[in-house]
């Protein structure tokens, strides 16, 4: 590589990083970067005509694990900005709830490109209890393809973190091989 070369790859760099800053700008406008809740399913639909990628929690204010699932969402929302995060009470949607066959909530819907791609329901996924880390959701949703993430998609953040550990521990043997330098010879 000459300097014509890394003078072309830097421009083309900065036009990327230009592009991004964009439609960063774009998002903010649309709503991103916030958690919001929305009136019924003809605002439903005007955001996911607007946004390529929304996550949409379907919840109940009178259902406890509603909240938990508000608290996460709220966190990843300020960190995907690519993403629009939004939450619907079912009770203002029957229809919609009827048609993507809502039963059990709360329910978390991931849609891609105008299409629900998948849909989170209860807490299964999740391990299965109410104290599930942001980290865990996060990575559930990423699976969908719906937020950006830079993970492990095969492998679960604690399950990744409990190898990442045991792969420490391996590394810290006392002796791997045996020293040249020994006075005991033992290929007798």
């Amino acid at each position: 590589m000459d300097s014509n070369d890394l003078e072309a790859i830097r421009r083309q760099r900065i036009e990327e990083m230009k592009k991004r800053a964009k439609l960063k700008q774009e998002w903010l406008a649309n709503g991103h970067g916030e958690y919001t809740e929305i009136d019924g399913e003809k605002e439903f639909f005007g955001v996911c005509n607007k946004s390529e990628n929304v996550i949409c929690h379907f919840y109940r204010s009178d259902t406890p694990r509603c909240r938990i699932v508000d608290m996460h969402l709220q966190t990843l929302a300020k960190k995907h900005v690519e993403t629009r995060f939004i939450k619907l009470d079912v009770e203002r949607a029957p229809f919609l709830t009827g048609r993507l066959k809502i039963r059990v909530l709360p329910t978390i819907g991931l849609v891609k490109d105008k299409k629900t791609k998948d849909f989170i329901v209860g807490f299964t996924d999740l391990g299965n209890c109410d104290d599930f880390t942001t980290e865990v959701l996060e990575w559930r949703i990423a699976r969908a393809e719906v937020i950006e993430y830079s993970g492990d998609l095969l492998v679960p953040p604690a399950e990744a973190r409990r190898q990442r550990a045991l792969t420490v521990h391996a590394k810290k043997t006392i002796r791997e091989k045996q020293d040249s330098d020994s006075d005991l010879d033992f290929s007798d």
